[in-house]
C-alpha cells in the first residue's frame, strides 16, 4: 500500500501510522494509537529492569558479637530482599582475635538460613575467605511458608536497617582495645552494634544458644 494511502486511512480512524519494521522491504507499519504503544512498551522495560536487578546478588553484613534486636533487623533485610526475587549474600566479618571463633560464625550462618528456610534454601554453603565467611541464599520458587520477619504490611526495614547501621557507628567509637590492631578496619559503617569482649564460653553460649 502507498505511503499517503496508508496515512489517509489512520487519520480517518483518528490513529497513527506506526513503522514496526523499517528496515523490511517493504517496511512494515501499523495502525494504532502511538501514545499508547510508548506507553506499554515503557511499563514492558521497566518491568524487564526490575526483575534484572531483583537477580543481583545483595550483601548483608554481620558481626559476630551481633545482639538480638541488630540480628532480627539484619534477617529482615535478608528475607526482605528474599522476597523481592533477589538472591543473598551473608557475610560475617571478623575482626583481630575473633578469627578463632570461626565455628561459631559457621552456627552463626546456621542460624540465619534456619529462620529464613520458609523463604530461602542454601545455594552456596558457609566458607571460609581471610576473615569473612559467608554463605549465599537463593529465594524459594515456593515459599513453605509465611515470612518469619517480614509483615508485608507494615514493613520497615530499611527504616531499621539505617537505625541500625547508625548504631554500629556510634558503637564503634567505643570499642574494646582488644581490636586494635584492626582499628584501620573501613567497614565499620556496616558492622552490628557491639559490647565489650567476653571470654570465649560465654560468648558462644550467650551468642550462638536459643536466647539470641
Amino acid at each position: 500500500m502507498p505511503t499517503e494511502e496508508a496515512l489517509a486511512m489512520a487519520r480517518t480512524k483518528g490513529l497513527d501510522l506506526i513503522e514496526v519494521s523499517p528496515t523490511a522491504i517493504p517496511p512494515v507499519c501499523r495502525i494504532g494509537d502511538y501514545g499508547r504503544l510508548k506507553y506499554e512498551q515503557s511499563k514492558k522495560d521497566k518491568e524487564a529492569r526490575k526483575k534484572q536487578r531483583n537477580w543481583e546478588l545483595r550483601e548483608v553484613k554481620l558481626r559476630p558479637k551481633i545482639d538480638v534486636h541488630d540480628y532480627e533487623v539484619k534477617a529482615k533485610m535478608a528475607e526482605r530482599l528474599l522476597l523481592d526475587g533477589g538472591k543473598v549474600k551473608v557475610t560475617i566479618m571478623f575482626r583481630g582475635r575473633e578469627i578463632t571463633y570461626t565455628a561459631f560464625g559457621k552456627r552463626l550462618l546456621d542460624r540465619v538460613a534456619k529462620d529464613l528456610e520458609n523463604t530461602a534454601m542454601v545455594e552456596r554453603e558457609a566458607k571460609l575467605e581471610g576473615k569473612n565467611m559467608f554463605l549465599i541464599l537463593a529465594p524459594r520458587p515456593t515459599p513453605q511458608g509465611p515470612p518469619r520477619f517480614v509483615h508485608l504490611k507494615t514493613d520497615t526495614a530499611h527504616h531499621e536497617a539505617e537505625s541500625a547501621e547508625h548504631h554500629d557507628d556510634h558503637d564503634h567509637d567505643h570499642d574494646d582495645h582488644e581490636d586494635h590492631e584492626d582499628h584501620d578496619d573501613h567497614d565499620d559503617h556496616v558492622e552490628e552494634g557491639e559490647h565489650s569482649q567476653p571470654a570465649a564460653t560465654d560468648e558462644v553460649a550467650t551468642i550462638g544458644g536459643s536466647s539470641a
